[in-house]
C-alpha cells in the first residue's frame, strides 16, 4: 500500500467524521495527516517494514502511528471500516463529485435519500436537486455541469473522458515547461484499463517547480488538491484528478514501473526479486546480502536486472506475465502501426458528421491500404439508415471517390441491424453485393441469455455477414453488457469463420479484454475497428489496440494487420475456410 492509497483513506476519515458531525479540530487533524502522507518522501509501507518510527512525521501521533501500522500490515483499518459502516456505500464518491462536499452529502442523503454518484445523476435530472433547502438552482447547477462533465460512475472516470485530458495534460505541459525531460502517463490508464480513479503522470524536469507551478496555474484546473516540492494533485475541468509526481533521472525507471503496474503485478515482481535475494521498491533494486543498490533510467534496465523479458504495460496485471517473462514468452503484441485498415465507418449519409470524402481522404493519410465505408441499414431509423434505394446511392458515390483516390481500396459495407428474431435488415439479395457487412444488435437489448445467444448465432449463420459489431452492446458507465452465453457465441464464430469486432470507440470498448482474450483462445477471427463518426475519431484504434493487448493479441490474431491483398484473398473465400488464411497469418 502506498502513501497515496493510506493518504485517501485518511481523507476518507475527514469526509466521513464531517457528516457525522465531529469536532472540527477532529476532522482538521486528519485532513492534515492526509496532505503529509500524501507528500511524504518516503514510503510509510517500507517504514513499517524497517521499524522506523512513525511519530517523526509530523502530525502522526501514537493513534494514527497506529493506525498505519494496522492498515499496512493487515490492509485494513478498523476504525475506518467501523465509520464507513455508519453510511451508505457509494457515499464517499457523492462527496467527491466537485460541488458536492460532505456537508451537502449529508444534506442530499437527508432530504433526498442520494447515497452513490448515479442517485445524484437522477435527483439532477429530474429536478429535485435544485429543490433541497439552501441548494439552490445556481449551486445545483454547478453540480449538474460537474456531473456532465465528469463521467463517472462510483468514483471512476471512463477511458473515454480520462485519456484525452491526460493527453491535453501532457501537452500543455511540455508546450508551458521546456525544463520537462520526459513527462509520461502512468497508472492504470498506461495500462488501457477502461476506467480509472485518476490519472498519474510521472516527471523528470530541471526545475521540478516550474512543473508544478504550471500544472496548478493550467486553465483547466478547476481546484488544487496540493502542491509543492516534487507533487502536485488536481481537479480537472473534466472532473478527473490528476496527480504529478516528479523525480531525477536515474529514480525513473523504478518509479514509472511501479506506478504502472497494479497492485498484483508488483506483488509477484517483489516475489520474483526475494527470490533472487533482492529487494524491489519504487526507488530501484536492493540487493539485500550486500545492501548495494541499482537505480535505473529506464523500466527495460529494470526488468533486463531481473532477468525477466520486458512486460508490456497492458499486461502488467498480476495474471501469467511474470512467469511468461521468465521463460521469454511474452510475444511481440498488436501495435496501432500494424494495422492496415479499418473495417467500421460511418458518414454523414447516416449519423456521421463528415462526408464520404473526407472520411476517405482521412484514412488514406493514416496510411490506410483499404477502409470499409459502413453507414447504418435501413432498421436505424434514429441514425438516418439507408434504404435500399440510398444504399444503391452510396454505393455509387464510393464508386466515383474510388476513381479519383488512388493507392486506398475503398469497400463498400454497412453496418445492419440484427432483428430480435436474428434476421439481418437488408435481404440476403442486397448483403450479397456488398464488400463488408457488419451486424450488430442495437434493439430488443433486454432478451433473456438463451434468447440473445441464438438471435446472434443466427445471425452469424448468414453467409453475408463478414463480422459482428460491438457484441455486448455496452456503452461503459452507462448501459450493461447483454445477457448471452458470450463462450457459445464465440465458439460459433470460429465455427462459421464470422469475425467478432473489438470495436475501439472508448465509450464502448467491446469486445472488453477479457472476452478478447477468451475469443483469440477460442481460434475467433477478430478485427479492430473505430466505428468513427467524425474525422477525428479515426483515432480511436489506439483504443482497440490497447484492449487487444490486455488481451495478449499478436498482430496475427487482428485480421486487419493484413496487407490488401491478403485481405480481399480472405474475403474471397467461403466463411467456413477463413480462419485458415489467419492462421497461415503468423
Amino acid at each position: 500500500m502506498n502513501n497515496r492509497q493510506i493518504a485517501e483513506i485518511f481523507e476518507s476519515i475527514a469526509d466521513l467524521s464531517e457528516m457525522k458531525g465531529q469536532q472540527r479540530y477532529t476532522i482538521v487533524a486528519y485532513q492534515k495527516v492526509a496532505r503529509t502522507i500524501g507528500q511524504w518522501p518516503v514510503e510509510l509501507e517500507q517504514m513499517v517494514h524497517d521499524k522506523e518510527d512513525l511519530k517523526e512525521i509530523p502530525g502522526v501521533g501514537d493513534a494514527i502511528a497506529k493506525k498505519i501500522e494496522q492498515l499496512v500490515t493487515t490492509g485494513k483499518m478498523e476504525s475506518y471500516e467501523k465509520l464507513r459502516a455508519e453510511f451508505p456505500d457509494g457515499m464517499l464518491n457523492v462527496i467527491r463529485v466537485p460541488g458536492v462536499g460532505p456537508k451537502t452529502a449529508k444534506q442530499l442523503w437527508d432530504n433526498l435519500g442520494v447515497s452513490t454518484v448515479e442517485q445524484l445523476g437522477e435527483a439532477a435530472r429530474d429536478g429535485s436537486l435544485a429543490a433541497v433547502p439552501r441548494m439552490g438552482e445556481k449551486k445545483a447547477g454547478a453540480i449538474v455541469r460537474a456531473l456532465e462533465s465528469r463521467r463517472v460512475s462510483d468514483g471512476q472516470a471512463p477511458i473515454a473522458v480520462a485519456m484525452p485530458a491526460a493527453d491535453r495534460a501532457v501537452a500543455a505541459l511540455r508546450e508551458i515547461c521546456p525544463s520537462i525531460r520526459k513527462l509520461e502517463i502512468a497508472g492504470n490508464l498506461r495500462r488501457y484499463e477502461e476506467t480509472t480513479e485518476r490519472i498519474d503522470l510521472i516527471c523528470v524536469a530541471s526545475d521540478p517547480s516550474e512543473v508544478v507551478e504550471a500544472l496548478t496555474e493550467m486553465a483547466n484546473v478547476a481546484e488544487v488538491v496540493g502542491g509543492g516540492g516534487t507533487r502536485a494533485s488536481v481537479i480537472l475541468s473534466d472532473g478527473v484528478q490528476l496527480d504529478l509526481r516528479l523525480v531525477k533521472d536515474h529514480q525513473f525507471g523504478a518509479l514509472f514501473q511501479y506506478f504502472t503496474g497494479n497492485e498484483q503485478h508488483n506483488g509477484l515482481l517483489r516475489e520474483h526479486a526475494q527470490n533472487m535475494g533482492l529487494s524491489l521498491s519504487e526507488y530501484g533494486i536492493t540487493n539485500t546480502s550486500t545492501n548495494e543498490s541499482a537505480q535505473f533510467e529506464d523500466e527495460a534496465s529494470l526488468y533486463e536486472r531481473l532477468g525477466l523479458q520486458f512486460i508490456p504495460p497492458e499486461l502488467r496485471e498480476g495474471n501469467r506475465e511474470v512467469d511468461a517473462a521468465k521463460e521469454g514468452l511474452i510475444p511481440r503484441l498488436v501495435e496501432t502501426g500494424d494495422l492496415k485498415g479499418d473495417l467500421h465507418v460511418h458518414t454523414d449519409w447516416s449519423d456521421g458528421v463528415a462526408s464520404m470524402v473526407e472520411m476517405v481522404e482521412a484514412a488514406q493519410s493514416k496510411g490506410y491500404e483499404y477502409v470499409a465505408i459502413t453507414d447504418h441499414s435501413s432498421g436505424r431509423g434514429i441514425a438516418n439508415g439507408l434504404t435500399e434505394e440510398r444504399l444503391r446511392q452510396h454505393g455509387a458515390m464510393l464508386g466515383r471517390i474510388q476513381e479519383n483516390t488512388p493507392g486506398i481500396t475503398l469497400l463498400h459495407g454497412s453496418e445492419v441491424d440484427i432483428r430480435a428474431n436474428g434476421t439481418i435488415d437488408y435481404p440476403d439479395e442486397v448483403l450479397q453485393e456488398l464488400d463488408w457487412v457488419v451486424a450488430s444488435v442495437h434493439s430488443a437489448m433486454d432478451q433473456d441469455s438463451t434468447v440473445m445467444t441464438e438471435r446472434i448465432v443466427r445471425a452469424m449463420r448468414n453467409p453475408h455477414v463478414h463480422a459482428i459489431g460491438h457484441l455486448s452492446t455496452r456503452l461503459i458507465g452507462e448501459r450493461k453488457l447483454i445477457s448471452a452465453d458470450f463462450e457459445a457465441i464465440f465458439e460459433a464464430a470460429a465455427q462459421t469463420g464470422t469475425v467478432l469486432e473489438i470495436n475501439a470507440s472508448p465509450e464502448r470498448l467491446d469486445l472488453k479484454d477479457s472476452h478478447v482474450s477468451m475469443a483469440r483462445e477460442l481460434g475467433v477471427v477478430l478485427a479492430i475497428d473505430s466505428d468513427a463518426h467524425r474525422v477525428e475519431t479515426l483515432g480511436n484504434q489506439r483504443y482497440g489496440v490497447g484492449v487487444a493487448r490486455r488481451g495478449w493479441c499478436e498482430p496475427r490474431h487482428i485480421l486487419n494487420t493484413l496487407p490488401l491483398a491478403d485481405f480481399m484473398s480472405f474475403l474471397r473465400m467461403d466463411k467456413s475456410e477463413r480462419s485458415v488464411l489467419v492462421a497461415a497469418h503468423v
